[in-house]
């Protein structure tokens, strides 16, 4: 709770904030090159079109990160570092679990926020369903670390997609 509390304090105040892993968020609107260089963010030199104006100025909606409201901004940082670093693990689950089904005709299919559906011979499901197991828990030891938090998977072997749930 202390990471993401602090994360939505940085985003009150116009701070960067990074994921688990160190990516960093957009910067606060009007934090300054420094601060969007800092992101890797490409900083133009003139956003304003020929006559003089800010194409963006009559959009209605401003991203949380941009927008002028300090609780706004603390809100979308609160969730960044959720959501992106659980992106992150995401990424390392299916990099361990593409390794580990290297050799066999296991093939990742889709993937999509928290599922994972792998196209098997019967003969390889129970593998595939520890290989699930194993990928999960080494993302999240070289995430986060050793910790007590777990992550569950429920697994579903079925001959047809969509049967599982």
């Amino acid at each position: 709770m202390a990471y993401v509390d602090e994360a939505a304090r940085a985003g009150e105040e116009g701070r960067l904030v990074r994921t688990w892993l160190g990516r960093t968020c957009p910067p606060a609107a009007g934090a300054g090159e420094a601060a969007a260089e800092e992101a890797g963010i490409p900083v133009a030199a003139d956003d304003t079109d020929e006559r003089g104006t800010d194409p963006r100025a009559d959009r209605p909606w401003v991203p949380g990160y941009a927008s002028s409201d300090a609780r706004a901004r603390g809100r979308f940082a609160r969730n960044f570092v959720v959501q992106g670093s659980a992106a992150d693990w995401a990424l390392l689950l299916l990099a361990a679990l593409r390794r580990t089904c290297a050799d066999m005709a296991a093939e990742l299919v889709f993937f999509q926020h928290d599922e994972v559906i792998v196209h098997c011979p019967a003969e390889e499901a129970d593998a595939v369903v520890a290989a699930i197991r194993e990928a999960a828990a080494l993302a999240g030891r070289l995430t986060f670390g050793e910790t007590p938090v777990r992550f569950p998977f429920s697994t579903a072997v079925v001959e047809c997609y969509a049967d599982a749930k």
